[in-house]
Formats: C-alpha cells, structure tokens, sequence
C-alpha cells in the first residue's frame, strides 16, 4: 500500500481545486452546511457536534437529497475505536407481501413507498453519547437557514426542478417545494419556516416529538388521510443500532462498511477479489487497473442482488459468508484480465443522497450519509411541518423466498453507505460518494487511488470516474480520455459517456485523511456545489 501522497500545486485532472488542509475540517456537498458545520467546531464542538449540524442544514438546503424524513448511517472513529451505527427505518407494520399482491415492483414514489425516517433517530444517538454541545446549538443553522431562507445554490437547482417535473402532484410537495408555483431558480432565496419550527420541536425534545408526540401524529394523521399504512405505532417502534462494522483488508488498509442492509458489502467483496489480481503493477488511470475493478464490482454486485437484505433476514447467506477469504479467491477467478464478462451469483458455503465527513483536532473523524433515496424521496411532504418523507420501500423486492422480500417491521435494502479506512490501527481515510449505484463503486475507486496509488484526496476525487450499469454496460465520464474508452470497448465492456447530471451520475465524494504531522487533508466533489473547509 502507497504510504507517500504527492499534493501537486497543478492539478492532473480537471478540477482545479487542492486539498484544504486544517486541524479542524469538514467537507460536504453544500456551502452553507459546510460551514454550520464548521461554526460548531469553533465554537468548542467536537467531529460529532460538527456533523450533526453539517447534516441538520443539509436537509433545509439540499432538500434535492435529503430531508427531515431521511435515513442515515454513520462510521465514526472517537480517538480510540470504531464505531457504526445504523439509522435506516423498517416497514410499518401493515406492510405484508399480500398488500402488494398483482404488483411488478414495489411503487417507487408516494406514500406505498415510504417507510418509517431513521435521520433523527441518529443525530440524537450521536449527541448523547459522543456530542458536547446541544441540540438546540446543533440545529440552530439549520433552524436561521429555513426560516430566514438561503440562496438555491445551481445544482441543486437544477435537481430541484427535476424534482418538481415528477414530483408536484406529490401530496404536500408543491406547497412546500414550488413557491409561485416553480422550482426556485439558482440564486433565488427559498425559505421553509414549517421546517424551522419542525426543527425546534426536534431540539427541545430530543427527538421525541418526532416519533412519538406531536410530529409523528401529524405524520401517521397525513398517511391514514391517504389510506396509507404509516401509524403512530411504526414511529414509536422506531430504533437505532449500534453495529459495528464489516471489513476487508487490502494491503494493510482495512475498508470498514456497515453491515448489510446497505450496500457497503459490495465494496468490501470487489476488493478481496481484487487482492487475487495484477492491480497492484498498474498505475491509476491503466485502462486495464480500470478493466479489472470493473470486473470485481460486476461479480460482487451478481451476489448483492441475490443475497443482501437486512442482517435479520440473511439467514441462509450472511455477511460472513460473502467476506470468506476462499469464497473471494473463487470469485476472482472469474475475472478474465483482457475480457468483459457476464456473472451470475455465487453460492458461497454457508456455515437522491447527501454525504459529510468532519474530523477534529482531538482526533475525532466522522463519516456520515443521509438521505431521501430518490430525488425529494417519495415526494410526500407532510403539511406544515417541512417533512418530506423517503420512498426506501422501493428498496424492497417483491420475488419470493428472497431474503429482501418486503414484509411488516423489516429494514429495505440500503444503498447509501458511509466509509471508513484504517490502517495500522490507525484512521487512514473517512470517504463516502453518493449517488445510488455508485457509492459502492466509489469507495472501491476512492479507497485504491488514495492507499495503493498514493494520491491526494481532493487530485482522487477529481480524476474521471466509471460505473458499472448491468451486463456489459459501462457508464463512463466524458473527461475519461477517448483511448482509455477506446481499450475498454475492445475488452467487450459496452462504453455509454454520460453527462454528469445524468439520474445517479457519478456521485459526489468527500474525503478528509490525517497528514502524517497532525491535522487533515480534506477534498470535496467540484461534481457538486460543496466544499472542504476548515481552521
């Protein structure tokens, strides 16, 4: 593994952005939330303070990802161990496999597709046990930014009036998110004072009111007005878990995932496969470094689409089982290093997103993502509160015997995951790429072009991305050089160039590693309208 990590003043790809170095970091897609963030940190917070703030505001000003209604996960390090928490919600409980009897899929948008927000639930969690400062300190960003209104930044405009194509016969979602009866346009201020006071129902009670009292009335109160199946019940039944996490080593960089319902696994089986291959000889950009983790993601993802559901639910199959060591060896058999391929699952033995990272001077780093699934989730927003709800029943599948199936109180399959790398020990890299599909395959590229081939993190983040569709199809960015797109063609891979805006696109990453005399190096996605910054 590349221990030495050039920072070039001139960029090799083309951001021209360089890595913010501070003691005090955080990094994210949004300005603004970046910086409520970073105010906690100068005000004495910790990491957890600084990222629960960061992820307070995200949901005022990139509605686009997230939202009140959200689910999230965390990895965290606190300065001497590692900890992961899950915060996804389960189905309510009416939600059996016969109310979706006739259907194809499960219903990607409105209320059939909502299950129980998880958000909340962790920045609660993360305060009391590791926060110093209130929730009424935390959420004050968020609570100005909503009730006195921000400037959309462009992105996130663009989304937005995407969003609002699909979206604006939602119930609640015009009257929340369409002021004058449109999308606001970049530069335009968008105000949402329901979610202003939400947010301080959330801070005086500790989250309480939200699945319990007066917010989780008006949710269950909006979902029987709709005849949907969301109750009072599913919210109180609601709870976080402390985890742990799943990892798997490379080289002496160990990639830690949560463990399924999320999709983190994927990451984890790519690279043991990868351990068995010649990546190590390449350098980063060699069409065929690229060839061969395409190849590793396409067979780890034939084995998430068979296997992954809730951990509870994965009773044939587990975790431990897809991570075997003999298992991988197999698996990576079936790369062939000059041809694409078509896998299928193996049978192992058995025995619209938001990300931020924040790190301290105490040695506490943050990894963490949340989000509302599909852009504006289901497109449900509670009136006169600023919830909008995600749609992660979409997540479920209806085939039987499949251990995703949907059935009442069970955890969807997740696809936004949080990552961390350790190396001796040691925190080495707080990463996360959102954008659906892509965030497994993210960490796979993220994690490689920083530990093996030693590069920056913000020069990592910049350099052109690829991602695995299905079969043989490969998306590619356009600032992919045509020669590397013309290598990969003649392997068999079927090369689409996509725009970055395109419906996953290639994410947005934020990464913050330690430098070796203290203090971090933070990089931010220029894909997004975020920033790294810090003191």
């Amino acid at each position: 593994m590349n221990r030495n990590t050039d920072y070039p003043h001139e960029g090799v790809y083309a951001s021209r952005r360089s890595a913010v170095m501070a003691g005090n970091v955080v990094a994210t897609s949004q300005p603004l939330a970046a910086q409520a963030g970073l105010s906690m940190l100068a005000q004495g917070g910790n990491a957890i303070d600084a990222a629960i703030a960061t992820a307070a505001a995200l949901t005022v000003v990139e509605p686009t990802g997230n939202g009140l209604g959200s689910d999230a996960f965390c990895i965290l390090w606190d300065g001497t161990q590692l900890h992961g928490l899950n915060a996804s919600g389960r189905s309510p409980a009416a939600w059996t496999p016969d109310r979706f009897a006739g259907l194809k899929a499960m219903p990607e948008r409105g209320w059939e597709s909502v299950t129980v927000p998880g958000a909340i639930s962790a920045w609660v969690e993360l305060a009391e046990r590791f926060g110093t400062l209130d929730l009424p300190t935390l959420l004050a960003p968020a609570i100005r930014y909503a009730e006195e209104g921000f400037p959309v930044s462009p992105v996130i405009a663009a989304l937005w009036a995407r969003g609002a194509s699909l979206l604006k016969n939602q119930p609640g979602f015009a009257e929340c998110f369409m002021p004058g009866g449109r999308a606001p346009r970049a530069g335009e201020r968008f105000r949402n004072p329901d979610q202003a006071e939400t947010l301080r129902q959330i801070a005086e009670t500790k989250g309480r009111a939200f699945y319990e009292g007066a917010l989780a009335e008006k949710i269950a109160a909006f979902a029987a007005q709709h005849d949907a199946a969301l109750t009072v019940e599913d919210m109180a039944e609601h709870r976080a878990d402390w985890t742990g996490t799943i990892s798997t080593d490379f080289d002496g960089a160990e990639l830690h995932e949560i463990p399924p319902n999320g999709q983190g696994i994927a990451a984890l089986m790519a690279l043991g496969m990868l351990r068995h291959t010649g990546i190590r000889d390449l350098s980063a950009d060699d069409p065929q470094a690229l060839h061969l983790q395409i190849e590793a993601i396409k067979i780890a993802f034939a084995d998430l689409r068979a296997h992954v559901a809730d951990s509870e639910a994965m009773t044939g199959v587990t975790p431990r089982h897809l991570l075997d060591g003999d298992y991988l060896k197999q698996r990576s058999a079936l790369i062939d290093p000059d041809h694409a391929q078509t896998p299928g699952a193996g049978a192992p033995k058995t025995g619209g997103t938001v990300y931020l990272t924040t790190a301290d001077a105490s040695g506490m780093m943050v990894s963490f993502i949340q989000s509302n699934y599909s852009g504006f989730g289901s497109g449900v927003v509670v009136p006169g509160t600023g919830i909008s709800l995600q749609n992660r029943g979409f997540g479920f599948t209806l085939a039987e015997d499949h251990p995703n199936r949907v059935a009442p109180r069970k955890r969807p399959f997740h696809t936004i995951i949080p990552g961390f790398a350790m190396a001796g020990g040691r925190p080495a890299l707080s990463l996360g790429v959102m954008g659906g599909p892509m965030q497994a395959q993210g960490h796979v590229q993220m994690l490689l072009r920083t530990m093996l081939w030693g590069q920056d993190v913000q020069t990592a983040i910049d350099a052109p991305r690829w991602r695995f569709v299905s079969g043989s199809d490969v998306a590619c960015e356009a600032a992919m050089p045509n020669k590397t797109r013309e290598d990969l063609a003649s392997r068999g891979h079927k090369i689409t160039v996509e725009p970055p805006d395109s419906a996953f696109g290639f994410g947005g990453a934020q990464l913050i590693r330690p430098l070796p005399d203290g203090g971090y190096a933070a990089g931010s996605d220029p894909r997004k309208d975020g920033q790294a910054v810090g003191f």
